[in-house]
């Protein structure tokens, strides 16, 4: 492989523009009073909400209302890993990638007006949960909690750790692990004491500012090219002056700007981004206990309605601050974010595989100015720990009500909330250690390392779920088998993906056909229709659940008013109790520190607040009136949503 060098030798040895000089003393001040204010909100979010129960920590009482959960929605899934890895590959493909953000709208639409009435009606805190109502038995839950926990460290918390420790560490220059401690230390501290409460609230105030900090850079951004137009022309010829010889791989995409790629040969194949691409959501928006977990927090169903359709909103916007910044970056820095020669990447972001992911923090340092600067560092620093605290608590949810507690189903209400909060700090450790894989994982780009590693896992679970909320006839023994053959094909496929190295610019392709050629967006449709083939079959070839098993379990009887006989499998054991911990408290006394350590954890039993108010979600009846604003809204958002898909089509 030669290269064809248009510059000095000296360009491939200097430091990497990463030193952390960047950073005024006014950044830094505006990065603590941030933190010291989501602190504090944090607290009061803690004060106010009762941690001492399950319902109180897991699910804020279920108390919330539209606003904050529908900002909750947009935060705990646009983390820092989303503004590094959508700016990225905007960066080296362009906007097609937006379309993973704009396939939301649709989706959250189905998760207020299908998803949630079922999960309300069957009464459920964990998706896992719901599957056991819907099945029985007990295998299925635990697979649904270990595979859902696989995911959360290999495409949530590491990347999001991962991107954060990388912008810290080209803003400030320090060590990308000690930038990963330094997050870890102040996303812990309200997670683990305030439950959903405190993360709901707190996303709440990070949307805010996320929104508010990423759309002051994207309007300085497009002035510096020239607004749009300046932008489709400056993105065109945005060429690194480092090349590899006889290729054509530094050149921008042709396509860059359009949404609909070819079928077969293009980055993002239409086809896939509109079907194979709403598997992959329905999983993320319908079935991720990190998502539901937020909407069932809702105190009536049209609050949990307007808060998908808040979300919905909020989400149409990462296509013009995240993607467009990042295609403005390579055309204000095309040598470092659009450079191809390994060597020459290597020292500019210390990955030889492509440097497309500095896209959003190189802009950042470059363009903004001083204060300014320190409110998008509080940006990006918002993103990662409202997506971390998210994905934390559900994670500890799962752990402890799906498997910690099936283990144990005599635990007390006490010992469930400190494993639950012990097990977020096992879950960071592992996280930490699949760092180094990521850096090196798919040319750079981190948003298709997360998408693709999705699509070899989640759509059997959205298989699944399709079958246990539409199809009647759908038993325990297909669903189990359908889990099982799906995720054989798909470790299949992932272990060929990391087995494999995607060839650097080039270099021939020598991957196997299955990786060369089958997209991932077509292999997620491929192995949707692999599973639901296997639970149709077998479901057909063995004994169904009886009717009364299934009262307000599926979408055709969720308004059923029959009494439901639940399925009890030999293992199937009570779902925790609610009380107080007011009895564990008493025999925890003991020293003062244990007595503080308890007290911060909410563990005392002294929160005033109730563990579950007045509630009417456990309801489905609305409002008309506010039935009637939320359709309305709705039919504007995918209004909305369908112009701005043919805009760009």
């Amino acid at each position: 492989m030669s290269i064809t060098t248009f510059t000095t030798d000296s360009s491939s040895t200097e430091a990497p523009p990463t030193s952390g000089l960047r950073v005024d003393i006014a950044d830094i001040a505006v990065v603590v009073v941030y933190f010291i204010f989501v602190m504090i909100v944090g607290i009061w979010a803690s004060v106010q909400a009762n941690r001492s129960t399950v319902g109180g920590y897991f699910l804020a009482g279920r108390s919330m209302t539209w606003w904050p959960i529908g900002a909750s929605l947009m935060s705990s899934n646009v983390g820092s890993g989303l503004f590094i890895g959508l700016a990225g590959t905007g960066a080296a493909g362009g906007v097609a990638v937006g379309g993973f953000e704009w396939n939301a709208a649709w989706v959250l639409v189905a998760l207020g007006w299908i998803f949630i009435p079922v999960y309300i009606s069957a009464n459920v805190v964990t998706m896992p949960e719901y599957l056991a109502k819907r099945f029985g038995g007990r295998r299925i839950r635990i697979y649904m909690s270990v595979l859902s926990l696989i995911l959360y460290i290999f495409t949530k918390i590491s990347t999001d750790i991962f991107s954060g420790a990388l912008f810290i560490q080209m803003s400030f220059g320090w060590d990308l692990y000690l930038s990963t401690g330094i997050l870890l230390l102040v996303t812990a501290a309200y997670t683990v004491a305030g439950g959903l409460a405190a993360v709901i609230y707190t996303d709440a105030l990070q949307t805010v500012i996320m929104v508010g900090g990423a759309l002051t850079l994207m309007f300085i951004a497009f002035s510096k090219v020239g607004w749009y137009q300046g932008l489709v022309d400056g993105y065109m010829s945005a060429v690194p002056s480092v090349t590899v010889a006889n290729t054509s791989c530094h050149l921008p995409r042709s396509d860059a700007f359009r949404m609909f790629r070819d079928p077969v040969s293009g980055d993002l194949p239409w086809p896939g981004l509109i079907f194979g691409l709403t598997v992959l959501a329905t999983w993320v928006w319908c079935t991720d206990q990190v998502i539901v977990q937020r909407s069932l927090s809702a105190r009536s169903v049209s609050h949990a309605k307007g808060g998908s359709v808040l979300g919905g909103y909020l989400k149409l916007l990462p296509m013009f601050f995240i993607v467009m910044p990042g295609m403005i970056s390579r055309t204000l820095f095309p040598d470092e974010v659009g450079c191809v020669d390994p060597v020459v990447c290597q020292s500019v972001c210390g990955a030889s595989v492509g440097c497309s992911n500095i896209a959003y923090p190189k802009l950042v340092v470059e363009l903004m100015p001083v204060g300014v600067r320190g409110l998008m560092l509080a940006v990006m620093l918002a993103a990662l720990m409202s997506s971390l605290t998210s994905i934390f608590n559900s994670s500890a949810t799962l752990f402890t009500l799906d498997l910690y507690h099936r283990a144990r189903p005599r635990a007390s209400e006490m010992e469930l909330m400190v494993v639950g909060r012990v097990f977020i700090l096992v879950l960071v450790c592992v996280s930490l250690l699949w760092i180094p894989v990521i850096q090196t994982a798919n040319s750079g780009q981190l948003f298709d390392y997360i998408q693709s590693v999705t699509s070899f896992l989640a759509p059997p679970i959205t298989a699944v779920f399709l079958m246990a909320i539409f199809w009647p006839r759908a038993n325990e023994q297909g669903a189990f088998w359908g889990l099982m053959s799906g995720l054989l094909v798909g470790l299949i496929r992932m272990v060929l993906e990391f087995s494999y190295e995607v060839p650097a610019c080039g270099q021939v392709d020598l991957r196997p056909a299955i990786l060369a050629d089958v997209h991932y967006l077509y292999f997620a449709l491929i192995l949707l229709a692999i599973t639901s083939m296997v639970i149709v079959v077998v479901s057909l070839v063995t004994a169904p659940i009886p009717e009364e098993h299934l009262h307000r379990l599926t979408w055709w009887s969720r308004f059923s008013q029959e009494p439901r006989v639940d399925l009890t499998g030999p293992y199937l054991t009570p779902d925790p109790p609610t009380s107080d911990l007011s009895a564990d408290s008493e025999r925890a006394a003991g020293p003062c520190w244990r007595r503080a350590v308890l007290r911060f954890c909410g563990l005392t039993g002294s929160s005033s607040g109730p563990a579950v108010v007045d509630s009417e979600l456990n309801s489905l009846e609305e409002d008309p009136f506010w039935r009637q604003v939320c359709d309305a809204n709705t039919l504007l958002l995918l209004a909305v949503s369908v112009f701005l898909w043919g805009f760009f089509a």
